[in-house]
């Protein structure tokens, strides 16, 4: 499978849905929630809906009424440039209102999600910002001393019991065992749109493990098959809607190529009109195709 750079925020937002599935009712999530017109953006804005709510999950034990989230993907690194960042937006995103103190600061909480326990950072936050990295349970760390309360989520290190789909954004998945684990958990949800974008991202991330247990390769085309033929079938009435000389069975061959290639874009996070572009058709073709 050819190299090319995995988009993670889209399988993190998903993934971060499942994970507080239960409690959804509870919260409003918003997706690269832009500041103003124009970047910068939040990763993750999620906001609570109702105040005296108690969340269960531990990753949402911190949350307030406004809750600010950044994630870094597996193969990248939270520096201490991107804690400024955050910090900024997140004042930013307090005073960006039409009246004064419209958002309590008092409401206010940053998550950072990352891959690796970032020792740079917490050592500059220690030693200037007399903030420490606390240990509250596997993967979660609350970054105490500071006005807005903040945690540091290590997702490798998470519970897989609560948190099995953001547990499993990574790139060192092995064949064997630990793959079938994931196909197991993903085989009842497989019509489940998040659950289909979380899997596609760990597909697309550990493919050579993927290619390596032919069984598992084999149940995965199969958990698949439904969702291909479905997209195939959409994409066979396009080919033949653009009218193809060649006739029906060349387009046939390009409306399953022009589907796989459709999702397969959609599934790294690639937007339909970069899709559009990308694949040579409308971006109503390309909601015909993903529908």
């Amino acid at each position: 499978m050819e190299k090319r750079k995995l988009q993670w925020h889209p399988g993190f937002n998903a993934a971060l849905r499942i994970t507080l599935q239960d409690e959804m009712k509870y919260l409003e999530m918003y997706e690269e929630y832009l500041l103003s017109k124009k970047p910068p953006q939040i990763d993750v804005l999620i906001i609570k809906k109702i105040q005296d709510v108690t969340l269960h999950k531990a990753i949402g034990k911190i949350f307030r009424g406004h809750n600010i989230i950044e994630y870094k993907a597996p193969d990248d690194y939270l520096s201490i440039n991107d804690f400024y960042k955050v910090y900024g937006y997140t004042c930013f995103y307090q005073s960006n209102t039409d009246r004064v103190k419209e958002i309590d600061p008092k409401d206010l909480t940053i998550t950072f999600a990352c891959g690796r326990y970032p020792r740079k950072l917490l050592r500059h936050l220690r030693e200037v910002r007399n903030i420490e990295a606390e240990y509250r349970d596997n993967g979660i760390y609350y970054l105490k001393g500071d006005a807005i309360p903040m945690q540091l989520l290590i997702t490798p290190e998470l519970t897989q019991e609560e948190n099995f789909w953001l547990q499993n954004l990574r790139l060192d998945l092995k064949a064997g065992p630990e793959i079938r684990n994931l196909l197991n958990h993903y085989e009842p949800h497989k019509n489940a749109k998040d659950y289909a974008a979380v899997m596609n991202l760990i597909t697309h991330a550990n493919w050579e493990q993927m290619e390596v247990e032919n069984k598992v390769c084999d149940a995965l085309k199969e958990l698949l098959a439904e969702e291909i033929k479905e997209a195939g079938d959409k994409g066979l009435a396009e080919g033949i809607k653009r009218g193809h000389a060649e006739g029906m069975e060349r387009g046939k061959t390009e409306g399953i190529r022009l589907a796989k290639l459709v999702l397969r874009l959609s599934a790294q996070g690639v937007s339909e009109e970069e899709i559009a572009t990308k694949c040579g058709i409308s971006a109503e073709e390309v909601r015909t195709i993903l529908e």
